[in-house]
């Protein structure tokens, strides 16, 4: 790849194109790469589990953004952060993620994308000399850019940040933010007049959030109007309780007089046929202000375990879905829970349809007590369809079943919610 000038000398310019070229072509591994790497790195990062959605995009937007930069050599200042960059500054605001993570996350991710470039650079046909001269070149564009860009989105972090905190400090927001904490004991009374919502009575709690991809400007208008046609749904006795969490998210409690054991079952109906149906995640029915507070947290643990997919295949997802408590539960540390899954499952942990449908099989017949008979039917199978598939798992996690299959249940449950997060990358 090396490129000389016609005195003999490397053209320091052609090869930062040509290495800059070269990465572009693998820019989504490599920004999935650095997104794993600044998640491990920066824990506040994964604060709110929301805004984990758009931080991939925006890390893809700043690598692609760089990327050009160098190999089209554009200066410094004619550079602008991309806008998914921008709009994950606004949700760490809305989320009062701290300022001096946002700025972390930048520097982390410099240095993580020298690393690679520095790869690149000793893969390159030329003498050492040379490699650093082109490394200092490529080293001082990524500097100018972070140079340029990270007083930019710290402007518009604190600015949004003021925003947010004028826009959402009502009275009711506060009240109900107070109640959830706990940490006080609650005027039962008092706190239903200020939230006007009767706490006393039965909740079933719903988290709904737009996808980035499907802001149009008006989603907190849509939630509401959703929150309150679920509610319709479920034939609540009284209007729901509607807080907003960010600008494309939001908290909702559904209020019964008594417990509806059909509650979560006629909220899912409904979302299921909603043309414009948020993604939700729902909590369990309780009572009470102790209910109040348990149906959100489960909601939340509910949501947890849908976004660390990053698929969008549970759009819809409750906290009652068997074995979901138990996911959100081994979910809290996504990097060790695939270590984790992938010694338990060894080579049935890689993520490919294949060994999809050898888990699936398996875990239908460790369900149903290791009956070739019951997993055949529930598989829809015939019973030497199912022992065939059982055999391959088997074989592809290389070790019998008997000795420890509560773990191997746990570890097919946790593949089952998580998904691809929690799976080995599918090599050939």
């Amino acid at each position: 790849m090396t490129t000389f000038r016609r005195d003999g000398g490397v053209d320091v310019s052609g090869c930062v194109s040509k290495i800059a070229a070269r990465m572009n072509e693998r820019v989504t591994d490599i920004s999935t790469c650095i997104c794993r790497g600044l998640e491990e790195e920066i824990p506040e990062l994964r604060a709110d589990v929301h805004t984990i959605e758009l931080l991939g995009a925006s890390v893809k937007g700043n690598i692609d953004t760089m990327l050009h930069a160098l190999q089209h050599d554009i200066p410094a200042e004619r550079i602008h952060p991309p806008a998914a960059a921008i709009e994950y500054t606004r949700r760490l605001a809305q989320h009062e993620v701290p300022v001096t993570s946002l700025a972390r996350a930048y520097h982390v991710g410099q240095w993580r994308m020298t690393e690679m470039v520095f790869a690149e650079l000793r893969a390159a046909d030329i003498g050492p000399m040379e490699r650093i001269t082109v490394a200092e070149a490529i080293t001082t564009k990524l500097f100018e850019y972070l140079d340029r860009v990270i007083p930019h989105v710290i402007a518009v972090y604190e600015h949004e940040h003021e925003q947010w905190l004028d826009d959402s400090n009502s009275v009711r927001a506060v009240r109900v933010r107070e109640v959830l904490d706990g940490t006080r004991t609650v005027d039962v009374d008092e706190a239903t007049a200020s939230i006007r919502y009767p706490l006393q009575w039965h909740h079933l709690a719903l988290i709904v959030w737009y996808p980035d991809t499907r802001a149009v400007g008006d989603e907190l208008t849509r939630l509401q109007r959703f929150v309150r046609e679920s509610a319709e749904a479920a034939d609540t006795a009284m209007n729901p309780l509607f807080v907003a969490d960010d600008r494309m998210s939001a908290w909702a409690w559904l209020p019964f007089r008594s417990a509806h054991p059909d509650a979560i079952d006629r909220v899912r109906s409904f979302a299921t046929g909603h043309p414009d149906a948020p993604r939700l995640a729902i909590g369990s029915l309780a009572s009470g202000v102790p209910g109040f507070r348990r149906s959100h947290r489960l909601a939340q643990s509910a949501r947890t375990v849908a976004l660390a997919r990053r698929d969008g295949e549970l759009p819809i997802i409750a906290a009652d879905d068997p074995g979901v408590s138990v996911a959100a539960l081994l979910g809290g540390e996504i990097t060790e829970v695939r270590q984790w899954v992938g010694e338990i499952l060894g080579d049935l942990a890689s993520d490919n349809d294949n060994d999809a449908r050898l888990r699936e099989t398996l875990q239908v017949f460790l369900r149903t007590g290791g009956s070739y008979k019951a997993a055949a039917a529930e598989l829809d199978l015939h019973s030497n369809s199912v022992k065939y598939r059982v055999g391959r798992a088997v074989s592809r996690r290389g070790s019998p079943i008997a000795e420890d299959r509560l773990d191997i249940e746990l570890a097919l449950l946790v593949c089952y919610w998580y998904g691809s997060t929690v799976l080995r990358p599918d090599t050939p």
